[in-house]
């Protein structure tokens, strides 16, 4: 079943480890928590320096989607989140620490659980009318940037606006179109 869930909706909620706030867009399967999701999908602001939250067996990506960008300290390796470099791949379980470069940041995290789903994330700009590239039964749609989108197939059309996601389960054709638009396509794959 299709799923609109709009941003205005929700409510922000303290990090697991209660060091920021994240909007969690959608989990599965329902009912689920943060000790036993599948798939996670979440909108969390970085305001300030500190450790992130672990999730041991997860697959993490993160995606900048708003401000100047923040250092994610691994121990043995740094790593600048950064308008040019957006996006980063690690595992739940690893030890982050988070310096923020100048205003607070706004992140797309997607989490898997490790064994029974994996997930694959491309962000593309969208001008105009482009065919929706799907490549696993559920596909989710986050509108990063631009003030609308229009996901259509031929049986019914969605309006999005900034921060909303569309979740799509099934095989059929999609559309997107917006005059400009960043979306991050997620492919969420069931092992």
């Amino acid at each position: 079943m299709n799923r609109l869930i709009q941003y205005a909706s929700l409510r922000p909620t303290p990090w697991k480890n209660g060091g920021g706030v994240t909007t969690e867009l959608a989990m599965s399967p329902p009912g689920a928590g943060l000790d036993d999701f599948d798939w996670r999908v979440s909108l969390a602001s970085i305001a300030e320096d500190g450790p992130f939250s672990q999730f041991p067996g997860v697959d993490r990506t993160l995606v900048l989607v708003a401000g100047d960008g923040v250092l994610l300290d691994f121990g043995d390796e740094r790593v600048v989140l950064s308008p040019s470099e957006p996006l980063v791949e690690f595992a739940g379980e690893d030890p982050v620490h988070a310096t923020v470069h100048g205003q607070a940041t706004l992140d797309f995290n997607v989490l898997t659980r490790r064994g029974r789903y994996r997930h694959r994330i491309e962000p593309f700009v969208v001008c105009g009318s482009v065919p929706l590239p799907r490549r696993s039964g559920t596909t989710l749609v986050f509108l990063a940037d631009g003030e609308s989108l229009s996901v259509g197939s031929a049986r019914e059309r969605l309006a999005l606006v900034r921060y909303d996601l569309l979740v799509l389960d099934g095989e059929q054709a999609w559309t997107l179109e917006s005059a400009q638009a960043t979306v991050f396509v997620v492919d969420l794959i069931a092992n």
